[in-house]
């Protein structure tokens, strides 16, 4: 099974246009010692990299899945003693699951943090510029902070364990949430985007002299620190599908040619796409039992369990969504996936590739001294206003609540997370509004310059649509068709673009008004 992942890993690299040499590999697999060569690069970062994926892969389901079928193969009357390795590997790749193995791979390999120096210490890896992580460190207190303060004004405890009768009602209206009308007044946001936009506007690299850094006294945006950000030629050379020469699902099929031969051949590569599972990268091998075991876990977790942060999560679904004309319907699903996501311990691991760090909270012991700290909630993310708009659309999708909730829990894990933690990655948020400002400066100067004037400074108003990836400001439909996009490419980096967008849709009339309310 290893010796396919690693093939399939060295595959994925030479593929790419790396230089590539033979290395001789020694695999432990069920106490056996293997001789694998592969294809890899002169460089010994790869080895490094092979090492952790192995190690990850032989911890899920999918190695224990592998193996089974690879036992049952042997039943199979076409495999001959004489040829056994390779007629296992060929049942293995006609039953799909060699499809399966290069997912897991290219998930691990997406999630993996770039190599780095060897003696680099951990958080290096999670953030290589101090300063990012000096901001997102004080902007984590902050949070810490405020949770805290609200716990010792209302008098409520973090979490506590439900009475027996409590228990027995949530259990009994699981399916309708909604219909309860709790007493949330005295709760407030922990933060809202527009608080975190002044802390991103705040950001100064200490490296530089800012009296002499041109690239900084020539921008005439809010965010005052210098990342590299793709220009035109780059995006279209990495969004050559987005051209207009290329018919666009979501555009070209409203026209009169021929809208359904169009329509007809995406949905033909798509589902070819979804049978292969290629955009998901489903690492359990698309195991729905799987997914339904670990939702009922957490979803008993719920049940048995009160968090504080339950409160926020009730109080954004009643900001938010229940206001909302498209996902106000969707009020229970949002309440179960929320809720069972704040319990959700395998949600920590991203933090391995985040520059943030879980929040911890000291607990009691019976006797009531205190013992270590423990992550709090449990999947180390707390809530802010709008965070229930990143579920909200994919609730359209599916209707069963644990393939929702695996859904979505994939999506942050990939993506979300980065719209509300401090980092200099190409998909996080500094960057995102960093390409947003040069974009509108470099393209529409004018319509940038006017906008400064009269004090609407253009992230001020874009801000919100970028760290809900247009969630709520998009109609569903194409809310999904620029999710899909964002799927396709990988990157976040399109809604910084669509964002400018769309100012420049509406540059005509921005040009006439005269302050930042008239621009809203």
């Amino acid at each position: 099974c290893f010796q396919k992942a690693l093939l399939c890993f060295s595959w994925i690299r030479a593929s790419s246009g790396h230089p590539t040499a033979l290395a001789e590999y020694q695999v432990q697999l069920d106490g056996h010692q293997f001789n694998l060569t592969v294809m890899m690069e002169e460089s010994p970062e790869l080895s490094v990299s092979i090492t952790q994926i192995v190690q990850r892969l032989k911890g899920t389901q999918l190695h224990s899945q592998l193996e089974k079928q690879a036992k049952e193969c042997l039943d199979n009357p076409e495999i001959k003693i004489e040829t056994l390795k390779d007629d296992v590997r060929r049942l293995l790749k006609e039953s799909g699951w060699e499809r399966k193995l290069q997912n897991a791979v290219y998930r691990e390999l997406h999630i993996l943090p770039p190599p780095g120096h060897p003696r680099a210490p951990p958080e290096h890896m999670k953030e290589p510029l101090a300063y990012m992580r000096k901001a997102q460190a004080s902007w984590e207190k902050r949070i810490i902070k405020s949770l805290n303060s609200m716990c010792s004004e209302l008098g409520i405890p973090l979490a506590q364990k439900r009475s027996t009768l409590e228990q027995k009602e949530l259990y009994n209206k699981w399916n309708e949430m909604g219909t309860d009308e709790p007493d949330l007044s005295k709760f407030r946001p922990v933060y809202a985007p527009k608080d975190f936009l002044e802390v991103l506007i705040s950001l100064r690299n200490p490296n530089n002299e800012y009296k002499e850094d041109i690239s900084v006294k020539s921008h005439w945006g809010l965010i005052q620190v210098s990342l590299n950000t793709s220009d035109i030629p780059r995006m279209k050379e990495m969004y050559q599908e987005l051209g207009l020469a290329h018919g666009q699902l979501g555009i070209d099929d409203h026209s009169h040619v021929l809208p359904d031969l169009f329509e007809s051949e995406h949905i033909h590569i798509g589902n070819k796409g979804a049978g292969m599972r290629m955009v998901s990268g489903d690492q359990s091998g698309g195991n729905d039992d799987q997914d339904v075991a670990h939702y009922e876990q957490l979803k008993a977790r719920v049940i048995h369990h009160g968090l504080l942060v339950d409160n926020l999560i009730y109080k954004d679904v009643k900001l938010t969504a229940s206001n909302d004309d498209y996902y106000f319907v969707f009020e229970d699903y949002l309440y179960q996936v929320l809720l069972c996501f704040s319990r959700d311990t395998t949600v920590l691991e991203h933090f391995n590739y985040n520059s943030a760090t879980p929040p911890t909270s000291c607990i009691q012991n019976k006797s009531g001294s205190e013992q270590s700290g423990v992550v709090y909630p449990p999947n180390g993310v707390i809530p802010f206003h709008g965070f229930s708009m990143y579920v909200a659309p994919l609730c359209f999708l599916y209707n069963e609540p644990s393939k929702l909730y695996s859904v979505f829990r994939e999506m942050y894990v990939r993506y979300f997370f980065r719209l509300h933690s401090i980092s200099s990655h190409p998909s996080g948020i500094v960057s995102l509004c960093l390409q947003f400002e040069r974009l509108l400066q470099t393209h529409l100067p004018q319509l940038f310059y006017h906008l400064r004037e009269i004090g609407a400074q253009p992230l001020r108003i874009a801000f919100k649509w970028i760290v809900r990836a247009f969630s709520g400001y998009l109609s569903t439909d194409q809310l999904l068709l620029l999710w899909d996009r964002i799927l396709g490419y990988d990157s976040l980096e399109i809604v910084a673009v669509l964002a400018t967008a769309v100012f420049a849709f509406r540059a005509e009339n921005l040009m006439e008004v005269t302050s930042l309310a008239s621009a809203e």
